[in-house]
């Protein structure tokens, strides 16, 4: 697409209508139509921005960030998403509120809403935990917008739970779409989204299930490759065969990193904890064994180092789609001889497809601005088209 009006016709095709007032927890929740929508219009916002027009739609505003997990990428795109659209961006250090006094999650959820537009969490340490926590803030400000306590509801995105990473894997679709030439041309492409060694433990399950929950939306033939043990969520496994079903595509699985590889289009080589173990993490956690969770770190660690032979190497990429698959990675990668001694991927692979990973993390920011816009504006084809002819520079005599 090379026009604003371009972007809005797409919008003007597709059904949207239930975004609006509404949150955004998992890719599988959404319709397609409503996927696509997102896409749309994170375009769109970049193509104003490159043309040095001002997307601020809001004069005031809060956008509220909580991060339970530490974060560079997703938290510098959420700040990059409010300032986008004219939101500043406040965020709730639990440490320094009343939480650590016993304030419940309505009332401080309630609390930090009065002018807030936007809440985005990040929460995925804990198995069964941070989805969850995530609805329970969104039942509570939609209860003080319907009492009249908040002026607006604010939009809940979800920055990474237990479950899925919505932000990421659609910025990492966004890219394999740039990439790739359109959505109509990802049908029957080979993924392969692979366990790969790491030297640390505990690394969240939610990108290899965001993967496999929503690149099977485009009907293209999705691989998950990882050693006996280090099984996902059952149940995103299963959202993953029903779409792969209804899209056309495939889900299959495999315990070797080379068949998962052999002439794929795309790969995704990112460690992970296994299920079972961040479940018992979990239990852990909430009876305070801390001197268990150290058993089970070292435990994690030496079954990892069982398996340092899962990496992407150039040998590995050779044997992919004219051995020049697109190598994916949400970052920061366990780079050979460069952040560890041994790791994910070869320090020259790495090297060969910085550029593109780089650009590929470069979308997240507009992922998330789209999916505030979406669920903040009833129109957003006429929002976007005003905004062109308004045409208020960004940057003043540029």
């Amino acid at each position: 697409m090379s026009t604003l009006k371009d972007y809005t016709n797409k919008l003007n095709s597709l059904k949207f209508g239930e975004m609006y007032n509404n949150d955004f927890f998992l890719t599988w929740e959404k319709t397609f139509d409503e996927l696509q929508a997102v896409w749309t219009v994170a375009d769109a916002l970049r193509y104003l921005r490159e043309n040095n027009i001002s997307t601020r739609v809001f004069d005031s505003g809060l956008g509220i960030s909580l991060f339970r997990d530490n974060s560079t990428r997703t938290r510098f795109s959420f700040a990059s998403a409010c300032n986008l659209l004219g939101l500043e961006v406040q965020d709730l250090d639990e440490g320094k509120s009343q939480v650590a006094h016993g304030e419940t999650v309505r009332e401080t959820a309630n609390m930090i809403s009065f002018m807030a537009d936007v809440i985005g969490i990040r929460d995925d340490m804990y198995i069964g935990k941070g989805n969850a926590y995530m609805r329970e803030v969104s039942q509570a400000v939609q209860e003080g917008n319907k009492a009249g306590i908040l002026e607006q509801r604010p939009t809940l995105v979800n920055l990474q739970c237990d479950i899925d990473h919505p932000t990421q894997c659609m910025a990492d679709m966004l890219h394999v779409i740039h990439e790739f030439g359109g959505i109509e041309k990802l049908k029957g492409k080979k993924v392969a989204m692979t366990w790969a060694y790491s030297p640390s433990y505990g690394k969240p399950l939610s990108v290899p299930q965001g993967v496999i929950g929503l690149f099977t939306r485009l009907g293209m033939d999705v691989v998950l490759a990882h050693p006996e043990g280090y099984d996902v969520m059952p149940e995103v496994e299963n959202v993953a065969k029903k779409n792969a079903q209804q899209s056309g595509g495939t889900f299959t699985k495999t315990s070797s990193m080379a068949e998962a590889f052999k002439d794929a289009d795309i790969v995704y080589p990112k460690s992970w904890a296994p299920f079972a173990a961040m479940e018992k993490r979990t239990d852990l956690y909430g009876n305070g064994d801390f001197d268990g969770i150290k058993a089970l770190e070292k435990e994690l660690l030496a079954q990892n180092a069982q398996h340092k032979d899962w990496a992407c190497t150039e040998e590995l990429m050779k044997t992919t789609k004219g051995g020049k698959a697109l190598y994916l990675h949400c970052l920061p990668a366990d780079i050979t001889g460069v952040s560890c001694k041994e790791g994910e991927v070869d320090a020259s692979v790495f090297d060969r497809y910085r550029d593109p990973l780089y650009k590929q993390a470069s979308f997240k920011p507009y992922i998330i601005a789209a999916m505030i816009l979406l669920s903040k504006f009833k129109n957003p084809a006429s929002l976007l088209e005003q905004l062109e002819s308004k045409a208020t520079p960004r940057i003043f005599n540029k």
